[in-house]
């Protein structure tokens, strides 16, 4: 019965350990992500009014002013070609702004050359600016940055 187990399950796995050698992957796993959701909240009221204000981990704070490599989707202020727009984490149907994550899912980037939009996943590098400060930009901010490439899978 063992045995008969055995064979199924190899007639089973067989074939997706062939089709995973033959595929192409390009970009890496998501090792930033992880990291800069580490950061929690507290309510603060000052001249700017009442707003949940940032508290970054030390994880987070050793990131600070560091060129950083993450991907995600584009979520563009304006137009098709784009130097400034948002990165998130989740596909655009279940970002931030749409309910799911939270403000440490998302990027806020500033490029120094156009970018096209694109609904495919890509992969970009910049410096990391932690916004603990202003309510009204993203708690990351992507300063410098280089467009990588879409990713394939």
């Amino acid at each position: 019965m063992m045995k008969k187990i055995g064979y199924i399950m190899l007639l089973v796995l067989l074939p997706l350990l062939g089709t995973s050698q033959n595929m192409t992957y390009k970009g890496l796993p998501s090792i930033t992500w992880p990291k800069l959701y580490k950061v929690t909240y507290e309510t603060v009221e000052d001249e700017l009014g009442e707003y949940e204000k940032p508290i970054f981990s030390a994880t987070v704070k050793k990131m600070e002013n560091k060129v950083i490599t993450v991907e995600g989707y584009m979520m563009p202020f304006d137009g098709t070609k784009t130097k400034r727009f948002i990165l998130t984490s989740l596909p655009v149907n279940a970002c931030f702004f749409c309910g799911n994550g939270g403000p440490e899912s998302v990027i806020q980037v500033q490029s120094a050359q156009w970018i096209t939009y694109t609904d495919q996943p890509i992969e970009i590098k910049g410096k990391l600016v932690l916004n603990d400060s202003n309510p009204d930009e993203m708690i990351y901010l992507l300063d410098e940055a280089e467009f990588i490439g879409v990713l394939k899978f």
